[in-house]
């Protein structure tokens, strides 16, 4: 392949590919599901073997975007227009992972996620302890979408007319146990054993720590804990 003609594919390509993004609009970046990004995907490779694939013809390529991309439409239309079943084969459903202040360990595992990924993704909302989260829904786009305990949203202390808390104990809350398994790591940092650990979980209920899902302790020294047993509902 000459300078020339892989001059001419990739102006084709590129052009190609900005007039069809224009047309598919915004969704394809904003609002990224699942059949977002196989779509995503799969135009971009069809524009790069467009440019550096000889023995694929310009026609062929063009083509193929062309096909591609209103296979794309064609499925948005779908879902917009289809009934609730179709969309959520489509682009699947929101999962309710923290429900109540307790997480749905169940609804967890369907869409792969685990207490540390939900811990980072509370982390960008600005929530560092679980115990302060009322409802957690896990968006098809894969955000997520908190709302907090009432005692926890954001009202300025002059507005409730209120004095200053006690100050905590700790700076922030500690993850302690893990699916079912201890982190001995923080609770050296936090001068703590598993004795004491063991004794609060006992008068919480739990028979064992393999009986708790996950425990962290809070910013005022007490005990969160979310049993492995899903009782909302």
């Amino acid at each position: 392949m000459g300078l020339i003609e892989l001059a001419v594919r990739a102006s084709i390509a590129f052009v190609t590919l900005l007039v069809l993004a224009r047309i598919m609009g915004r969704k394809e970046i904003s609002q990224m599901t699942f059949f977002n990004f196989i779509s995503a995907i799969s135009i971009g490779t069809i524009g790069g073997s467009l440019v550096i694939n000889n023995t694929l013809s310009i026609r062929n390529g063009v083509l193929a975007l062309v096909g591609w991309s209103a296979f794309t439409l064609l499925m948005d239309f779908l879902d917009i227009r289809s009934k609730k079943e179709a969309r959520t084969v489509i682009e699947g459903q929101p999962r309710i992972v923290i429900k109540n202040g307790q997480i749905m360990e169940q609804e967890m595992r369907k869409v792969r996620l685990d207490i540390d990924a939900l811990n980072a993704l509370l982390r960008q909302k600005k929530v560092f302890s679980i115990k302060d989260v009322e409802y957690a829904i896990f968006e098809t786009n894969g955000k997520l979408s908190v709302m907090k305990k009432e005692s926890k949203q954001n009202v300025s202390k002059s507005d409730m007319k209120v004095s200053s808390e006690k100050k905590p104990v700790y700076p922030m809350s500690t993850e302690v146990v893990s699916s079912g398994k201890i982190n001995y790591v923080n609770l050296d940092k936090l001068n703590m054993d598993e004795e004491w650990l063991q004794g609060e979980l006992q008068k919480a209920g739990a028979e064992d720590v393999s009986d708790v899902f996950y425990a962290e302790i809070q910013k005022d020294g007490s005990l969160y804990i979310d049993f492995k047993q899903d009782t909302v509902h």
